[in-house]
């Protein structure tokens, strides 16, 4: 066992968000966190980091567990360079052994300017260098709150696979649901102060929670059915003359007072918006530039009525440009964006309103409409904020005081509350839970109007988009499907064109007898492979037994550690090299 958390409980103001729960984390598990955002992911990582006390309960690790942690908000250096702050609370013979690994890591997370001061980041190129730190951290214990924010499909697609191949255990709070499915073997739901573990992915989790309301509301049916026959019993009067009876309203009474199973309440979203005439957005020519280089160019697309449509590309590529010059707020260098008079562009952006911390939740909302008409019905202000998940007494607090997650929520609420008929949504997914965004992809399916988003959550594009735009190098290219069919597009496109004419036209005869030939190398590799393997392997045992022994020197450790990786590395090298070579083996003899 790494870690071991007993009977926590934690208050915050009136709101209990951990009640007497328990939590384990052993060797090779990979945990993540879900929950309705407010319900205190945040917090309970925070715990079990150590970073702040709970008010009853402890939280137990081993002395020699390291523990690496990735904050939704980290603090930092302005005036360190980007790879100064990855190594910044270790010593220097650690850096000069991770340096160069620490510099791959930085370069594809798209920072490899290493000497850029921190000062001149922006929120999220901060959020990868924090995540550069905690991944070059030597950990027992990898502790992530928002891992894939503000990174593009590639690097979210690096990282999963490299916390896949992590060998120690793993705490993230994540709202990726690909993530959640092919990463972690565990789910720990934290709901009304309570936590439901679930030993699965994200797909069994579903399966396993759908069966537990079930039982839960069996339960609760056979309950009430049982109270109604007592209730009847009770009301015809028959009172407590015997002992029989005595027992028998006393059972009674303790069944009325259970509590029936609780439920998460969940966003509730009916579509709104305004009339939509026959022009909608129409782009002719659009080039834009910064700084002399072209981030779009040469760009006509008409919208219509029913388009859902996703763009991707890599982070800096120019997809936040192109969603703001659709909605007007950029002026193209040349070309032109014509907006139809009836548009009513509803642009939920990656940076958010500026909000008023100080401002009521109430009145917030209030200064944008007092109702709204919807497809079921017109409702108040008051009345939607309940639908999203602010009662009367979270809408009396300053906004300040809401979590970054209940702040993202408000601010989705803004901009329906507007009845937009063309919505333009840059990252909606970050910061939203699970639950909301579930419910948010089906309301955007029923929504009458246009939808264009920039995301990076694959399973969100997934189930939206019909069409991909790609932003790259100055070019917008277009896909039909998906983002799934776009990167099988992708794939198709990167393959060699000898491939691909092989597919049709029949290679040489001699080409065949060439691939299906052991060179006088391959066939020595061949024969002494499965003595390099063995060899590898009882390098890399040895090492990490050694690592056992080392007790508190620390920079023999980090240099069996930096060793380990070599080895590693080195045994996945030649493992693949073996299943190549023993392929070809068996193609040659099925000759």
């Amino acid at each position: 066992m790494l870690l071991s958390a007993e009977h926590l409980s934690i208050n915050f103001g009136s709101r209990q968000l951990l009640s007497d729960v328990n939590f384990y984390l052993n060797e090779g598990d990979k945990t993540g966190i879900i929950g309705i955002n407010g319900t205190g992911k945040s917090t309970f990582l925070k715990v079990l980091s150590g970073l702040i006390e709970p008010d009853s309960g402890k939280v137990s690790r081993d002395p020699n567990v390291q523990v690496s942690i990735l904050s939704q908000n980290p603090v930092m250096e302005d005036e360190a360079t980007i790879l100064e702050q990855v190594f910044l609370h270790f010593p220097a013979e650690f850096r000069a052994l991770n340096e160069y690994e620490a510099k791959a890591m930085l370069t594809k997370l798209g920072l490899p300017d290493f000497e850029r001061k921190v000062g001149t980041l922006s929120g999220g190129q901060r959020k990868r260098v924090a995540l550069a730190a905690a991944l070059i951290h030597p950990a027992d214990v990898l502790v992530l709150d928002e891992p894939t924010n503000h990174l593009d499909s590639a690097m979210v697609a690096w990282l999963e696979e490299w916390l896949r191949r992590f060998k120690g255990g793993l705490v993230m709070v994540t709202h990726d649901r690909y993530f959640l499915e092919r990463v972690v073997n565990h789910i720990t739901e934290l709901s009304r102060g309570k936590l439901y573990h679930y030993e699965a992915n994200y797909s069994k989790y579903l399966e396993l929670k759908a069966q537990r309301a079930e039982m839960a509301e069996a339960s609760e049916r056979k309950r009430q059915s049982i109270l109604r026959v007592e209730r009847e019993w009770i009301m015809r009067g028959c009172r407590a003359r015997t002992t029989k009876s005595k027992d028998r309203i006393e059972r009674y009474e303790a069944l009325r007072d259970q509590s029936a199973p609780e439920t998460d309440e969940t966003v509730q979203l009916a579509a709104a918006s305004s009339r939509l005439g026959r022009k909608i957005i129409e782009l002719h020519d659009v080039v834009k530039r910064y700084d002399g280089k072209t981030i779009i160019g040469g760009f006509s697309y008409n919208l219509l009525r029913d388009d859902r449509i996703g763009i991707v590309g890599h982070n800096g590529a120019g997809k936040s440009t192109l969603l703001h010059l659709i909605a007007g707020e950029l002026q193209p260098d040349s070309g032109s964006v014509e907006i139809g008079t009836t548009v009513k562009i509803g642009h939920f952006s990656q940076e958010g309103r500026e909000l008023d911390l100080d401002q009521r939740v109430y009145d917030f909302i209030h200064e944008i409409a007092d109702e709204v008409k919807t497809n079921e019905g017109t409702f108040s202000a008051n009345q939607m904020m309940e639908r999203f998940l602010f009662p009367g007494d979270l809408q009396s607090v300053p906004i300040g005081r809401l979590s970054g997650g209940e702040r993202r929520r408000l601010y989705l609420l803004s901009v329906l509350m507007a009845a937009p008929n063309v919505l333009l949504l840059d990252e909606p997914t970050n910061d939203l839970d699970v639950m909301t965004l579930s419910i948010l992809e089906d309301y955007l399916q029923s929504f009458p109007g246009p939808i264009i988003t920039v995301s990076h959550d694959r399973f969100f594009l997934d189930k939206l988009s019909e069409h991909i735009f790609e932003v790259d190098g100055g070019e917008v290219k277009r896909y039909v499907g998906n983002w799934s069919d776009w990167a099988a597009a992708k794939k198709a496109e990167q393959r060699p064109e000898k491939e691909e004419r092989g597919e049709k036209v029949p290679a040489p005869v001699r080409t065949k007898e060439k691939k299906l030939k052991f060179t006088f190398k391959e066939q020595r590799e061949f024969e002494t492979i499965d003595e390099d393997i063995a060899a590898l392997e009882e390098k890399l045992a040895a090492c990490q037994a050694e690592q056992g022994s080392c007790g508190s020197d620390y920079v023999k450790l980090q240099e069996l550690m930096a060793r380990q990786q070599e080895l590693e590395a080195a045994l996945e090298e030649k493992t693949e090299r073996w299943m190549y070579l023993t392929e070809l083996k068996e193609k040659i003899d099925a000759q």
